[in-house]
């Protein structure tokens, strides 16, 4: 039997196409060095320094948003988007330390290694310096080293020595314990700052050192029993160890706006898209402004195309491409607006309530759905979530992926119930309360969805640190 592949049924991938992808996938930093290579080395394509709006190119005013694309044309609550330049983006509110819910602080402005390394920077030696940037980048999440400074040396090509002299630098850095093997050496690391003649010190260390996993498990008499101290004195230096030392330094960093690793960084600066509610009508449409990387006219320079006429040979072929691919550039920028614009739409039409009213209120939605409404395929929504970030009417800019976040309900759940209990539970009875509300899942989930909020397990958690953790209710 003969096959044969037909192959008009094969999927073409245009260059249309494919730019379009490209361009849809990025950030709009990243878009702003895309066009700005683009303009540096085609001469067809040309930017406008007038300020004028994406969509209509009327022109603006200084830092506003055009007055005729921002009050659409819907009806009822149904959301208005536009397009809007990069420089209109100016804080909605400003939003402080104390009047911020504690799941709602900022995110920490820079990331911990060099947080660290600036600390460090006038007892680095020069040949030190790559060094302890190359450990400090290959930290966890909590802040532990992932490798044995004897591999880190062989690594490096450096002697273990000049390895445990940066690894000491390191410890005489905020967060105290960073850059340890795990939570035991974290805790005596923190301990060292303490005047050892203190009892609860002395008491702490040894139990630290000698009665470790009595501890995890909080069982005082046995430790009481393997050191020969008596249980009340026990009691006092864990309490101290509890309020006072922390298992995992990353933590004291990074605070409430702790993030995973595979959190998008460009949610903590400038937002992509903002979400806010209507200034005519607060209960009424919401607006989404898209914010593009130019306040001025992209387009192909008429200059260029009517010179066209006057080249020859080789010339005119090279002119022909340098045409062609600015024409090219600017429909598949034109088409990832519109297709931002049309998913925006969708999505805050679908999620008015999550948008209004917190995580606990998201509506369970995937990106193949979402792509079968619009009419695009599940791909493109894919790159159009990625890497983007939204800012929501309360202040709050999370990664637009968060939409799709089928846990968050649940993990907002589990925040309340620790929030709201009166001595540590564990996971299994985290497991038994969310059932009672009627949400089935595992304790293997609950420990993971504990984990991404930062919340430490029953037998490290204290009553008096879970404020600072926990959500607050709208």
């Amino acid at each position: 039997m003969f096959q044969v592949q037909d192959q008009s049924l094969r999927p073409m991938t245009t260059a249309h196409l494919a730019q379009t992808m490209s361009l849809l996938v990025l950030s709009n930093a990243e878009l702003q060095e895309k066009v700005d290579s683009e303009l540096s080395t085609n001469p067809a394509l040309e930017l406008l320094e007038e300020r004028v709006c994406p969509s209509c190119h009327r022109p603006l005013d200084p830092k506003g948003i055009c007055p005729i694309c921002s009050l659409g044309d819907h009806k009822d609550l149904e959301p208005i988007v536009f397009l809007s330049p990069r420089d209109s983006v100016q804080p909605t509110r400003k939003i402080s330390y104390d009047d911020s819910p504690p799941d709602q602080e900022p995110a920490a402005p820079e990331n911990l290694a060099m947080n660290i390394l600036q600390q460090l920077a006038a007892d680095l030696q020069p040949q030190d310096r790559n060094l302890a940037a190359y450990i400090l980048s290959s930290l966890d999440d909590d802040g532990f080293l992932q490798d044995h400074p004897a591999f880190i040396a062989r690594a490096n090509r450096v002697p273990l020595s000049q390895v445990q002299h940066v690894l000491d630098l390191i410890a005489q850095a905020d967060p105290p314990g960073i850059a340890t093997m795990g939570p035991r050496e974290a805790l005596l690391a923190q301990l060292e700052l303490f005047d050892s003649r203190l009892p609860s010190v002395a008491h702490s260390k040894r139990i630290i050192q000698e009665t470790f996993k009595e501890l995890g498990r909080r069982d005082f008499e046995a430790i009481s029993r393997k050191l020969n101290i008596p249980v009340h004195k026990i009691r006092q230096a864990v309490n101290f160890i509890q309020d006072s030392l922390n298992p995992y330094p990353a933590r004291a960093f990074w605070g409430s706006g702790y993030q995973p690793a595979t959190t998008d960084p460009n949610v903590y600066h400038t937002p992509d898209i903002r979400i806010s509610r209507n200034p005519i009508n607060p209960e009424g449409a919401l607006v989404v402004e898209i914010f593009t990387p130019l306040s001025g006219w992209l387009r192909v320079n008429p200059l260029f195309r009517k010179a066209m006429g006057n080249a020859n040979g080789e010339q005119a072929s090279e002119w022909s491409k340098q045409l062609e691919r600015a024409t090219l550039f600017v429909k598949c920028l034109q088409q990832r607006n519109n297709t931002m614009r049309r998913l925006m739409e969708m999505l805050v039409s679908e999620q008015r309530t999550f948008i209004l009213k917190g995580d606990r209120q998201l509506s369970p939605m995937t990106r193949a759905e979402v792509a079968e409404k619009i009419d695009v395929h599940e791909s493109t929504i894919s790159r159009a979530v990625s890497h983007k970030s939204v800012e929501l009417p309360d202040g709050r800019i999370i990664p637009l992926s968060r939409f799709f976040d089928r846990s968050l309900s649940v993990r907002d759940r589990i925040k309340e119930i620790i929030h709201n209990e009166k001595r540590p539970l564990t996971d299994e009875q985290i497991v038994e309360k969310l059932s009672c509300d009627g949400i089935s899942v595992a304790r293997r989930t609950v420990a993971k969805y504990r984990s991404i909020e930062g919340i430490l397990p029953a037998r490290l958690r204290h009553k008096k640190r879970i404020p600072r953790i926990a959500a607050v209710r709208v």
